[in-house]
C-alpha cells in the first residue's frame, strides 16, 4: 500500500522551498523502502488566478484522500486586497475547517550556533526546547458574525470569539498527551481576568489536569505569557492557547530560533489516516516573501523539518524523522548559513538549493546510524 501526500507548493517563495522539503522527504522514503504517492495541487494566490478561487474543489478533495499535506506558503501583495473576496489564506482556512486540523504544533528549539542571529541575550537562549500548541480552527477566526456595517453613529465592525467544551477539550487533552511524553510542565495561555471564553477554557485545563496528576499544569494570561516567553524562555516545555493568541506568541517565539526559516509545524487532526496516524498538514510558519521569491535566496531548512514531523506525526516515521533533524543540525554547526540566518564563513553563504542539496548529502552520510 502506498501512503498518499499532498503538495501544495504555494505562492512567493513557497515553491522554492517546498521543492526542497519535498526531495529530502521522497529521498528518506525511498532509501526506507516506504511506498509514498505523491501528487502536487494549485492553492492560495495562483489557485485564484488560474481558478477563481483560493481553494479548488479538486483539491480539496485530493486532500481529504490524503494521508498528509505539505505546503509551501501562500500569499503576497498581488492578491493583498483586505477587501477581495477572494484571499489566498482562505486556502488554509478552508483546509484545516474541512480537514478537521485542530492542533497547531509548532516546536521551537535553539542550536547554539544560531543563537548570534536572535535579537536577545544569549545567556536566556541555551537550552531552550518548548513546543507551542495552537487551537486552529475556533475562536475569534471563525466566529460568527464577523463583519464590517454601517450603524448609526458611523461604521462598525463586529468579530465574535467562540468556543465549545468540546473544541477546548480536545485541544488541551491533545496538549497534556504531548507535555506527558516531553518534560511533563504545561502552561495554558488564556485572558480569563477578561474574557469569557478564557475563563471556560482555564476551568476546562483545571478539570483535566485532575487526570494528568504526572503533568505540572500553570496558567498564564496571555499579556505576562508574551513577556516571560522572552524574558525565561527555558521555563517553559509545552503552551498551549486558542487561535489568535497562538498566532500572536508562535510568532513571537520565532525570535528565539533566530529566524523564521527554522521553524517547522504541523497542523493535526482527529481523524487517522492510512498509516494509522493523524491526517495533517505540514509548514514552515514564514510567509510566502515575495520580495526574495525566484532568486534562490530563501532559507528551505523550516521546510525541510516540516517534512521531518510530517513523516514522524502522519507516516509514523520517527526514525527518519530524526535522521532529517541531525542532518540539518549537522549543516548549522559546520557553518553553513542562509542570508537570513546572518553572517556565514567564507564560502558558507548558500541559496535555497544549495542548502537543500547539502542537507540530502548529510542524509546521506548519516543514514547508516539511523534506528
Amino acid at each position: 500500500m502506498a501512503y498518499k501526500v499532498l503538495v501544495l507548493r504555494g505562492d512567493g517563495i513557497g515553491p522554492e522551498v517546498a521543492g526542497e522539503a519535498l526531495q529530502v522527504v521522497r529521498m528518506v522514503a525511498r532509501r526506507s523502502a516506504v511506498d509514498v504517492e505523491f501528487k502536487e495541487g494549485v492553492a492560495g494566490g495562483h489557485a485564484i488566478d488560474q481558478f477563481g478561487t483560493p481553494l479548488p474543489d479538486d483539491v480539496l478533495k485530493l486532500a481529504q484522500e490524503s494521508d498528509a499535506i505539505l505546503l509551501g506558503a501562500v500569499g503576497g501583495p498581488k492578491w493583498d486586497n483586505p477587501n477581495a473576496d477572494k484571499r489566498p489564506e482562505q486556502a488554509l482556512l478552508g483546509l484545516r475547517k474541512a480537514l478537521g486540523l485542530f492542533a497547531n504544533v509548532r516546536p521551537v528549539k535553539t542550536l547554539r550556533e544560531l543563537i548570534p542571529a536572535s535579537p536577545l541575550k544569549p545567556d536566556l537562549l541555551n537550552g531552550v526546547d518548548l513546543v507551542v500548541v495552537r487551537e486552529l480552527t475556533g475562536g475569534l477566526y471563525y466566529g460568527k458574525p464577523s463583519e464590517k456595517r454601517q450603524g448609526k453613529d458611523g461604521r462598525e465592525a463586529v468579530d465574535t470569539c467562540f468556543y465549545s467544551e468540546q473544541e477546548i477539550t480536545r485541544v488541551l487533552r491533545f496538549a497534556f498527551e504531548l507535555a506527558r511524553n516531553r518534560r511533563r510542565k504545561l502552561t495554558s495561555v488564556d485572558k480569563a481576568n477578561v474574557l469569557s471564553t478564557s475563563r471556560l477554557w482555564r476551568e476546562i485545563a483545571s478539570e483535566l489536569a485532575k487526570e494528568y496528576k504526572d503533568v505540572t499544569l500553570d496558567h498564564q494570561l496571555v499579556d505576562s505569557m508574551a513577556m516571560h516567553l522572552v524574558r525565561r524562555p527555558r521555563d517553559f516545555d509545552v503552551i498551549v492557547t486558542e487561535n489568535m493568541f497562538g498566532d500572536i506568541l508562535t510568532d513571537e517565539a520565532s525570535v528565539l530560533a533566530g529566524s523564521m526559516g527554522m521553524l517547522p509545524s504541523a497542523s493535526l487532526g482527529e481523524d487517522i489516516n492510512s498509516a494509522g496516524f493523524r491526517v495533517g498538514l505540514y509548514e514552515p510558519i514564514h510567509g510566502s516573501a515575495p520580495d526574495i521569491a525566484g532568486r534562490d535566496e530563501a532559507n528551505p531548512l523550516a521546510a525541510i523539518l516540516s517534512g521531518a514531523m510530517l513523516l514522524e506525526h502522519s507516516l509514523g516515521m520517527r526514525a527518519e524523522a530524526e535522521l532529517i533533524e541531525r542532518a540539518v543540525e549537522s549543516v548549522i554547526h559546520e557553518g553553513y548559513r542562509t542570508r537570513d540566518l546572518g553572517a556565514a564563513p567564507q564560502g558558507k553563504l548558500l541559496g535555497c538549493k544549495a542548502m537543500g542539496r547539502l542537507v540530502r548529502e548529510r542524509i546521506e552520510a548519516l543514514e547508516p546510524e539511523a534506528g
